[in-house]
């Protein structure tokens, strides 16, 4: 069930909505009023649904008390768009269900027997998503026109990020294999190492559980550039003291921890990665000696990318995809693991597929940025998206200020 989500993080800022305004429920037991907000009732069934989607998403935290949280939140989400007069339509619902779908590698329909078999209803996804377009079509409509950015600040932006210092971290790492049937003591076991202050004791939790290239060294990784790690796990790390270790980072199949053990600034300012190109070569088994033992034979024998095609030649459809995305739209696992790597070498430390799959991912190589007007551009973009971001989370601070919530 570990394969619905990856991170970062980047799928967890949308679990900040949820389902529509059912009907005012009678019945006792689930369908009792348990919240209501603006006169709009939240039953004990929906906590218990968002709950459950929760935790298959390993979100952190109590999953019924940030399930009551949310559902509040997405209520007046909800009641502002409607007053708007804004309601996306079925088509747009089920283009968002397939986009979400899709960031966990699977189909819509996938996606909802996964949820199913998880228990969670259908209705609650589509609910879910509805909610979030809602949301979103109503910021994008009050704010959008009420942002400019200038030339000045761009310019000052710029210098920020290409004339400063450049900080290094040295970081360990544990990812452990999550499969569906293991998954709740891997959490339980992940929330114990995230308490650990020190390096030994994280080291010894590497050596005993970790399923990377790393174990053996307790974890340990060279010096990186923060500018080289997955985008949403940047802020994780700059908020971490020496010593300390990350909360437990669901990814697909398995959860991460990272220990920061150093952090240092030099005066080098690598450039700016517009395009990494990688391969994915799909190895039925998982983490089992026998896959393992061949993925180091296609590891010895394949020394570029073009070479995994001969290796595939004959294998099922979808054994091998060879992608090129922007750092930021990697999905975050697999942009930690290439973070690791130089062009020509693999990672075998991820899976999908409930684990029933090892994914060899193998760096075919990075493109850098050479267009200044393409980079003025999107951190124009990506200002006035900061500031949209900002108006709408002190709208939605205003809305519960204003709103009436009775928890029962």
């Amino acid at each position: 069930m570990q394969q619905l989500i990856r991170v970062l993080t980047t799928c967890l800022a949308l679990a900040a909505v949820a389902g529509l305004t059912p009907p005012t429920a009678s019945a006792q037991g689930l369908f009792s009023p348990a919240i209501k907000v603006n006169e709009r009732v939240i039953t004990t069934f929906e906590i218990e649904q968002r709950a459950r989607m929760l935790e298959v998403l390993n979100a952190p935290g109590d999953p019924r008390e940030v399930a009551r949280e949310q559902l509040i939140d997405d209520r007046l989400r909800i009641q502002a768009a409607q007053d708007a007069g804004i309601v996306p339509s079925d088509q747009e619902v089920l283009d968002g269900m397939d986009e979400f779908a899709g960031r966990a590698n699977l189909t819509r329909e996938e996606f909802v027997r996964e949820l199913s078999g998880a228990g969670v209803a259908e209705q609650t996804f589509r609910d879910f998503v509805r909610a979030g377009l809602s949301w979103r079509q109503l910021v994008q409509s009050r704010f959008a026109g009420r942002v400019q950015v200038s030339e000045a600040e761009i310019d000052r932006a710029l210098s920020r990020d290409t004339g400063g210092a450049n900080i290094r971290v040295l970081l360990s790492e544990i990812i452990m294999p999550a499969p569906p049937q293991e998954a709740e003591a891997v959490r339980a076991r992940a929330q114990r190492i995230s308490q650990f202050t020190t390096i030994g004791e994280f080291s010894a939790a590497a050596r005993e559980f970790s399923a990377t290239a790393t174990r053996g060294a307790g974890g340990r990784l060279p010096w990186q550039s923060l500018n080289d790690l997955p985008p949403p796990l940047r802020p994780i790390v700059l908020g971490l003291a020496p010593g300390e270790v990350s909360d437990p980072l669901p990814i697909p199949d398995a959860v991460a921890l990272f220990q920061l053990r150093a952090i240092e600034e030099t005066g080098y300012t690598p450039p700016e990665v517009a395009a990494v190109e990688y391969a994915m070569f799909r190895m039925p088994g998982g983490r089992t000696p026998e896959t393992l033992a061949r993925a180091r034979v296609l590891d010895a024998e394949m020394d570029r990318c073009d070479d995994l095609y001969a290796a595939a030649k004959g294998q099922p459809e979808g054994t091998l995809e060879r992608v090129s995305q922007a750092p930021a739209d990697i999905p975050t696992d697999i942009a930690f693991e290439l973070s690791k790597l130089d062009a020509g070498e693999i990672s075998t430390a991820l899976t999908r597929n409930g684990g029933e799959t090892l994914m060899v991912l193998m760096l075919c190589g990075r493109t850098n940025a050479i267009s200044e007007d393409v980079a003025r551009a999107d951190l124009a973009q990506g200002l006035r998206n900061r500031r949209i971001e900002s108006l709408a989370e002190g709208y939605l601070a205003q809305l519960r200020a204003e709103a009436r919530i009775v928890e029962r």
